[in-house]
């Protein structure tokens, strides 16, 4: 019954999305109130349909019920609550029903919450919403259901793929899904103001609180997927250049610029047309993320589903979405042109530069991800586009963007004098180069990456500490009242601020990262010890245990340092009979200078094979990535942009 149910919500929503993607659209070209009112109501049921379908589906999950095909695919009667629950989106069927409310969600949210936008452009922002749920909710319909029955329910379900049976997973695509989907917002009002035809401040304002939802919800997806690839596969690595991986970090490098760039349109009314594009572009590039988990083009721990003609579904919304926008786009853009004059040395020259640096980095990773399936289709080759190329082709823009942040920053709007600009910027200057130095002379083999990352990273914190100092003038007005204005600052600035440490932070985790690993590989008897990097680590013993649905065996190592002990760590073996498949589960101990990482392989000559990592300050890297999630939440918190946003309404 509760499938049944689950599938006829979804008929509702795609009926109720097809109604709120016509009647308000034609209300807004004919001036028909009543019409353009329609969209509010639409989005309400659209959402509470999907909604009650996703809880039908749960249902199904956690009460194991196989005669629903894709639990039986997916789950077991012995699995853990929080598998069956996370089981629901575990999968390409489920995953996509979540996909789809997160899109309503955002849909009734502009509902809800959009009293203040003018009645023409939310009636279209929520009917081109609307467009993409018809495009998605008919894609899980005829090709992916989720409800479907099976005639002959199995004794016990086919569990849930066991890399996918852990925490980080459990959380880490519902976030990745808030910011790909978060973009779709974003895209929406992009093609509304094509069409009417005007961007302005108050556009701009109405944008960045989406676009900056979106892409702290992907910092934290991203962050927490590679947090789980780190622990849970056993390989010691943090990133990998995965095309899943590149299809998430390249809506987070476009959303990035978006964000930026729309602070020009609201402060100076100028790279109108760039914003729109960008605002496309972000969602865009979500869409080819999704249709390269989805098509079956490519193969990854992370993708969903290999058939066809799903992918062919997939290819020609991506076709009529970004085709049909960049049309419109190329048709309008003139209309979007700005008269606002900035020179060359000034805060709007140096966002621009910020723009193209990671518009052009995102190409790079675009071309990387993409090549090897053109060289396939073309030339007839397999070709693997990895780490080297990324790392070699990525990083100089990176390099670049951190130098000229803090400079940027500082800088007035409009026309500013560099000299006088840039002199608060000096001693961070020296601080920097002398801290890289300082490494450089201390490290003996290491690589250049460490003093220049530390450098950089130092540049960047420091940096924006200064301007948040600049801006509350400290030096001039002195420490109690400089602490005063520097209180009272609005939480935008802060947000910017802390962002930018947050920035900084994981710089200086990856540098560190990188340049000072030490790395050893030992097929280890139970007694065996064996030094790493000043650390001496003791075999103690292998036990082995039952889990509630999965076998293994745990060792205990233990670390210690001129025979005084500092951790022991449990790595694991896991091995899950009903899917056959063995997993790890690394023996971590960290501290804020270091992780200690220890990873079983297999069973070898009476022993293990020991992979053993010391790994400098790694903790910083997701510590980075969360303090700019919370520079972002910062930035959405601050009330001008709903205050100035309701005074332009009133003042039209």
């Amino acid at each position: 019954m509760y499938a049944e149910l689950g599938h006829l919500a979804v008929v509702i929503a795609f009926i109720a999305a097809i109604l709120q993607s016509i009647v308000p659209m034609v209300g807004a070209a004919k001036g028909y109130a009543g019409w353009m009112d329609a969209a509010k109501p639409a989005a309400f049921v659209q959402f509470g349909a999907v909604a009650f379908a996703f809880a039908m589906l749960t249902i199904a999950f956690v009460t194991s019920d196989f005669s629903v095909k894709l639990v039986a695919s997916n789950s077991h009667s012995l699995k853990p609550m929080l598998y069956k629950v996370s089981g629901v989106w575990g999968n390409h069927e489920g995953s996509m029903l979540l996909w789809i409310l997160i899109l309503t969600f955002y849909g009734a949210l502009v509902a809800f919450f959009g009293k203040s936008l003018p009645v023409v452009l939310r009636a279209r922002v929520l009917s081109i919403q609307a467009m993409i749920g018809v495009a998605f909710l008919a894609f899980l319909l005829f090709t992916s259901n989720p409800f479907e029955r099976l005639p002959f329910p199995p004794i016990d379900g086919n569990d849930l793929n066991p890399l996918l049976q852990d925490p980080g997973l459990a959380f880490h695509p519902p976030f990745l899904y808030f910011g790909y989907v978060g973009l779709s917002m974003t895209f929406s009002f992009a093609v509304a103001a094509l069409i009417q035809g005007s961007v302005d401040a108050a556009w701009a304002r109405w944008v960045r609180p989406w676009a900056l939802l979106a892409w702290i919800t992907l910092t934290i997806g991203i962050a927490l997927g590679s947090w789980w690839a780190y622990y849970e596969l056993g390989w010691g690595g943090w990133w990998f250049w995965d095309p899943v991986e590149n299809a998430s970090f390249m809506p987070w490098l476009i959303s990035v610029a978006l964000l930026h760039s729309a602070i020009v349109v609201e402060k100076r009314e100028t790279l109108k047309s760039w914003t729109v594009l960008l605002a496309i572009l972000g969602f865009s590039f979500s869409l080819i993320g999704t249709f390269i988990v989805r098509s079956g083009v490519i193969t990854s721990v992370h993708a969903f589903a290999n058939d066809p003609e799903r992918g062919v579904f997939i290819l020609a919304i991506l076709i009529v979405a970004i085709g049909g926008a960049l049309t419109l786009y190329a048709m309008r853009a003139n209309a979007l042109r700005s008269n606002a004059a900035f020179s060359f040395v000034s805060r709007e020259s140096a966002l621009v530069l910020n723009n193209l640096l990671l518009v052009v980095a995102t190409i790079v990773v675009f071309i990387g991800t993409i090549w090897p399936l053109v060289a396939e289709i073309v030339m007839g080759r397999k070709l693997s586009v990895g780490a080297p190329f990324f790392d070699l082709a990525f990083t100089p823009f990176m390099v670049a963007l951190a130098i000229a942040l803090p400079v940027g920053a500082v800088l007035p709007w409009k026309r500013a004098n560099f000299k006088r600009s840039a002199k608060p910027m000096v001693g961070v200057i020296a601080l920097s180069l002398s801290i890289g130095l300082l490494v450089w002379s201390l490290q003996t083999g290491g690589r250049m990456l460490a003093p220049v990352g530390l450098a950089l990273a130092v540049w960047v914190i420091v940096g924006a500490l200064v301007d948040l100092g600049t801006r509350t003038r400290m030096r001039q007005v002195g420490l109690n009242a400089g602490l005063r204005r520097l209180r009272n600052l609005p939480r935008a600035d802060w947000g910017k601020a802390v962002a930018h440490i947050g920035l900084g932070l994981t710089i200086f985790g990856v540098s560190a990262i990188t340049a000072w690993e030490a790395e050893d590989i030992r097929v280890a008897q139970i007694g065996d010890r064996f030094e790493v990097s000043g650390y001496t680590f003791q075999f103690d013993n292998v036990e082995k245990i039952n889990g509630k649905n999965y076998t293994a065996d745990i060792g205990t190592i233990t670390a210690s340092v001129d025979d005084k002990m500092v951790a022991t760590l449990r790595p694991e073996k896991r091995f899950y009979p009903v899917q056959r498949m063995p997993t790890t589960e690394a023996g971590i101990h960290s501290r804020l200078n270091r992780d200690l990482y220890i990873a079983f392989g297999d069973q070898q000559d009476g022993g293990w094979t020991v992979r053993t990592y010391v790994k400098p300050f790694a903790v910083w890297i997701w510590i980075g990535a969360m303090v700019m999630a919370l520079g972002g939440l910062l930035s959405m918190s601050d009330r001008r942009l709903r205050i100035a946003t309701s005074q332009r309404k009133v003042d039209q």
